[in-house]
């Protein structure tokens, strides 16, 4: 087992910060974790790590003055948006922020190819987030400018995976040889679906634990079967709690579900506790791509384990990574 260890910027040749327009990821969207290999992994973390160390020893600098990012935001959004904010506006740019599409063309009736063609002309870069399945390849394919998908409705966050992949390696080390848990809302849960994928570019182990109704989909349990992952579903926590590296804790998302007391027969299912802990190995994490509505006790904050509110940090970082190589700044 090896431990990747991310290189420093300064000192990598092919990693260097400055206007480099044939980076990898110069000029293009970030869609999906299905357009990501090892390789580019090992790239977006050894970005973000540098990110992160710049952030403590400087705070903000100006490598992306001039450049203005575009926030559309056709669902509520606290976290993910606010962090794009912050990664754009660390790094010297500009945010429009659209976060009340209600109040914006579109309640006129405007498609989001014509709104998405609309910003392009004031923004370098847009962020969207919208409740339909499909909605960012839609405006990719109408962009000019690249697309950030910020959550597809049930389908994908790459970003959210990409931060929740990078926490894993901040905190433990590595991924390879980890066995990882998906707990809570698995049918319905982007993050979930997104991350169980990016995961498979590792050799890992991955149970899913969640009520009979909210079951991880099963085009995501053949996509890993064929990369040869090993998959365990149960609806008890407890046969898989003592092995598990990584807890990663969903919230059973009520606006998901048209049947409000099938919502109710299954919100709290599982509840993670200082007890629920006492069982876990001590040197294991617990994730959650918050917010969270008591399926963590506020208790199990004060674990060294609780790793969340550092994930939600973590996120900053690789935020700042991906528009300074988009923006071809890295």
């Amino acid at each position: 087992m090896t431990t990747f260890v991310p290189p420093r910027l300064d000192t990598n040749p092919h990693l260097p910060f400055g206007d480099q327009r044939t980076a990898p990821f110069y000029g293009k969207d970030i869609l999906s974790v299905k357009q990501f290999n090892h390789q580019d992994l090992e790239y977006i973390f050894a970005v973000a790590h540098e990110m992160r160390t710049m952030v403590h020893h400087i705070g903000t600098f100006d490598l992306l003055k001039g450049k203005i990012l575009a926030n559309l935001f056709y669902e509520p959004s606290t976290r993910t948006s606010s962090s794009f904010t912050s990664a754009m506006e660390r790094l010297g740019g500009s945010v429009i922020p659209i976060n009340e599409v209600r109040y914006s063309s579109v309640s006129k009736g405007e498609s989001l190819p014509d709104t998405v063609r609309t910003l392009e002309c004031y923004a370098d870069v847009i962020v969207l987030r919208h409740p339909e399945i499909g909605s960012a390849a839609l405006a990719a394919k109408y962009a000019r400018k690249p697309i950030i998908n910020a959550g597809d409705g049930v389908g994908e966050h790459p970003t959210q995976a990409l931060l929740d992949a990078f926490t894993i390696v901040e905190e433990l080390g590595n991924i390879d040889g980890l066995t990882v848990t998906m707990l809570g809302d698995l049918k319905y849960g982007r993050t979930v679906h997104s991350l169980t994928r990016l995961l498979s570019l590792f050799d890992v182990r991955i149970n899913y634990v969640s009520p009979d109704i909210l079951p991880i989909p099963a085009e995501i349990i053949d996509e890993l079967n064929e990369r040869g992952i090993h998959q365990f579903q149960s609806d008890n926590l407890d046969e898989m709690l003592a092995d598990t590296d990584v807890l990663y804790v969903t919230r059973v998302q009520k606006e998901r579900f048209v049947d409000e007391a099938e919502y109710e027969s299954v919100k709290s299912a599982y509840v993670i506790t200082p007890e629920t802990l006492s069982r876990a190995k001590d040197r294991m994490i617990v994730m959650h791509p918050l917010p969270r509505v008591g399926e963590i006790a506020m208790e199990v904050d004060d674990d060294p384990r609780a790793a969340y509110f550092r994930q939600m940090e973590y996120g900053l970082y690789v935020r700042m990574a991906l528009l300074a190589m988009v923006l071809g700044k890295a």
